[in-house]
């Protein structure tokens, strides 16, 4: 992916964060990829004698200057995102009471994430809060990628032709 990147592209790829890949960007390139775990910590620690990797050496190879080039960053993750804030900002910005407090009970204890969602979904606020999730999405990629000084664009939903940014 050629600069400036899109930064569509960028928050697609902080949205399917998971426990098994981290996501990187190249700041130079502005090339994104993924990589899982298994695949960093087979270049970390090197391929033990006694097991032979199925691992593809070319995706090997990728993953090793990725891991070891300063022109890659690794875009933020479930940890620096915070869904859960952004889950409670959404909640205190309702200006109905019973939606902030319903959904303000909902974050409460175990199985937050799921209960969120279901009573989003009970009170028909649900397209809102994936709308608001996307923005507040949009608006940690754009602080990273302006702290990295990496130029992006943002598509025109009406007419699809990118407005460049910083």
């Amino acid at each position: 992916m050629p600069l400036p990147v899109s930064l569509r592209s960028v928050v697609q790829e902080m949205d399917a964060f998971s426990d098994e890949w981290s996501s990187y960007i190249n700041r130079k390139t502005g090339e994104l990829i993924t990589i899982s775990h298994e695949e960093a910590r087979f270049v970390e620690d090197g391929e033990p004698e006694d097991e032979p990797s199925d691992l593809d050496p070319e995706t090997l190879l990728k993953v090793q200057e990725v891991l070891e080039s300063d022109d890659w960053l690794r875009l933020p993750d479930k940890f620096e995102i915070h869904e859960w804030s952004i889950m409670d900002d959404f909640a205190r910005s309702r200006e109905d009471p019973h939606q902030c407090e319903s959904l303000m009970r909902a974050l409460r204890g175990g199985g937050a994430f799921r209960r969120f969602k279901d009573v989003a979904a009970a009170l028909d606020v649900r397209d809102e809060w994936f709308r608001y999730r996307g923005e507040s999405l949009e608006q940690i990629a754009i602080r990273f990628l302006e702290i990295h000084e990496i130029p992006y664009s943002r598509e025109n939903a009406t007419s699809m032709q990118p407005e460049l940014e910083p």
